[in-house]
């Protein structure tokens, strides 16, 4: 048997579309869906099926949408004994880490469906008392990012860093009049702002009624005390059955991710040689050729790709 030792890595919000559980319908794995459904409230077959995009957009349906996929992905690459090689660790961007617990162990589908449907009511009612967006500056390094955005800050605009995704990619994330007035002077760092159509300032200090609203829910939650190790987006660091889960998850809602420093732990201390993305899209595999060429990334987004 191949032992080639790889890591498991999980997309976030803003990789959901319309039709998005089309490719796994007629897997046996597709019955997760019901068990998220009856746990969510919310119909996922219609939800994954149906829904047109403008409504995926909403956070709560969109986290959920996202999050079932994956641990379908996942449930179906681990009957199919698809992964080749040797698990060691897991880590997923934002809304992924869930799924990246759930894989590693640490927690059932149906504790963490749990999580990500309050998860996600929280943040869409964070939104709505306190409106905000995000954007991706592209091509400035991240310390000139950093220096730009804490200056306008002590000049009473409300702009942090919000994502750490990979070299000359960083997500910021503030009001509406701070992302316009960074965009405005992103040029002067060599940087050109993206906008992201999201429904609010996420991984800021915007999210802190949401993660005082998920921490409670954290504290119920049966993590295991044995499983994986999950790189956590709130430090980078690999986290095991002993380590505070629902301190990292809620400080994660207004954190920075630092994805870029994570994919570096799962490559280099953790000796994942390959690593597999599971889930909608290719996102993660993009930005993690640009972080480490070395690596080998392969991404599982239809039944095919297990072929």
């Amino acid at each position: 048997m191949n032992q080639l030792p790889i890591g498991l890595v999980f997309p976030g919000q803003g990789t959901q579309k319309q039709g998005m559980g089309e490719p796994w319908r007629e897997s046996p794995s597709w019955e997760l869906t019901e068990e998220i459904s009856e746990v969510s409230g919310e119909d996922l077959q219609e939800l994954l099926l149906h829904t047109p995009a403008e409504q995926l957009r909403r956070t709560d349906l969109a986290q959920l949408a996202v999050f079932a996929v994956a641990v379908v992905a996942h449930a179906e690459a681990q009957r199919l004994g698809a992964l080749g090689g040797r698990v060691v660790a897991c880590a997923g961007h934002s809304l992924g880490e869930y799924a990246a617990l759930t894989a590693a162990g640490a927690l059932t589908v149906a504790a963490a469906a749990e999580l990500v449907a309050v998860r996600g009511r929280a943040m869409r009612d964070a939104a709505q008392a306190r409106e905000g967006t995000m954007g991706v500056l592209v091509a400035a390094p991240l310390a000139e990012v950093e220096q730009l955005v804490h200056g306008m800050r002590a000049e009473g605009c409300d702009v942090w860093v919000a994502n750490i995704n990979a070299p000359g990619q960083s997500v910021v994330s503030g009001s509406r009049e701070g992302i316009d007035a960074l965009d405005a002077r992103a040029p002067s760092i060599g940087a050109k702002m993206i906008r992201l159509q999201v429904g609010g300032a996420f991984h800021s200090p915007y999210m802190a009624s949401a993660a005082e609203s998920l921490r409670d829910a954290l504290k119920r939650a049966p993590f295991s005390p044995v499983h994986l190790p999950v790189v956590a987006n709130a430090d980078a660091e690999p986290h095991g059955g002993d380590s505070d889960w629902p301190e990292l998850s809620t400080r994660q809602l207004t954190a920075p991710v630092l994805w870029e420093q994570s994919v570096r732990t799962l490559t280099g201390p953790l000796g994942c040689r390959r690593l597999v993305e599971l889930g909608p899209g290719r996102t993660l595999a993009g930005l993690i050729r640009r972080i480490d060429p070395d690596t080998e990334v392969v991404s599982v987004s239809s039944p095919g790709d297990l072929d």
